[in-house]
């Protein structure tokens, strides 16, 4: 049996984004948990997990956002394929090798199977490089990697009774990538799957900036030299570690203006395409005219 959990602020999102989705995907046997939050992201899926231990039947665990829909139908197949190797303890639809912290688009990204549904400008979707199957660029590949996006995360039964979301990290950022350190370090596997899922978020990718770069300088801290890649700066006189973080925050702020600037060209090309555009063409001409500053003769 697979238990699906969300951790909730907002119940109005959660009924309009993950419902469809978990109706879709949920078996007759399956156990929605829609928990209320009680406080940080780290504290409630600790008391998720300890929900779920108290059941000796289940096959998988999927935590998943408020504004998290899954799209496959056969998304508990999926999952079960992967976790018949005993070695698998996360599944994620996205992730990335080489992550060395919780800016993990940083590392290289080899699947992303989401598409991301904003509201901003009329709304509209920035498909990841995986989600649609029919142009699956030849680089990319599930599998094996080292951090996976925490928005759906599926635990393998022997992550429920092993890991713990480390509460004195922060509240709301790094509990993905530091449960994958966990998983690492204990010679377990973090993967990516084959599942789609629409991410229904705001453009504005991180919206706590300052508790973002704390998480980011302390799971560093805590895991520098106990897995590949995650180390502290070599030149810290050049290279603080509160600008590295300054800097990939910086980043991800650049590449979502890039993506709204993209949405806002669409949205106009779509509106000077529109019938009703065109038939109004000669009115917007009339107006210009009319608000042309006029020159007046001066009198001799």
């Amino acid at each position: 049996m697979i238990m699906f959990a969300s951790a909730i602020t907002d119940f109005a999102q959660f009924e309009r984004c993950a419902v469809p989705g978990l109706k879709r995907v949920a078996e007759d046997d399956s156990v929605v948990l829609a928990h209320r939050s009680i406080g940080s992201v780290f504290r409630n899926y600790n008391f998720i997990l300890g929900e779920a231990r108290k059941r000796d039947d289940l096959e998988a665990l999927v935590l998943i956002h408020q504004d998290a829909e899954l799209i496959d139908p056969d998304f508990c197949q999926t999952i079960r394929a992967e976790l018949r190797d005993p070695a698998v303890a996360l599944i994620g639809c996205a992730g990335s090798v080489g992550a060395r912290s919780i800016a993990w688009w940083e590392g290289g990204v080899s699947w992303a199977a989401f598409d991301h549904r904003f509201e901003e400008f009329h709304g509209g979707d920035l498909e990841a490089m995986t989600f649609d199957r029919d142009e699956i660029p030849t680089y990319v590949a599930t599998g094996e990697v080292d951090s996976i996006d925490g928005f759906v995360m599926v635990l393998s039964p022997w992550a429920i009774h092993e890991v713990e979301f480390d509460e004195t990290m922060g509240d709301l950022h790094g509990y993905d990538f530091d449960v994958c350190c966990q998983v690492r370090t204990a010679g377990k596997k973090v993967v990516t799957a084959d599942f789609r899922a629409i991410h229904h978020h705001s453009l504005e990718v991180i919206s706590d900036p300052g508790g973002w770069k704390d998480s980011y300088i302390r799971l560093i801290e805590k895991w520098e030299g106990k897995v590949p890649n995650v180390r502290l700066p070599d030149d810290l006189k050049m290279h603080s570690l509160r600008s590295e973080a300054d800097a990939a925050y910086n980043r991800a702020r650049v590449n979502m203006f890039q993506h709204k600037i993209d949405a806002l060209d669409d949205l106009v090309k779509d509106m000077e395409s529109s019938t009703s555009w065109r038939l109004t063409r000669p009115f917007r001409a009339i107006g210009r005219l009319l608000r042309r500053p006029r020159r007046h003769k001066q009198s001799i």
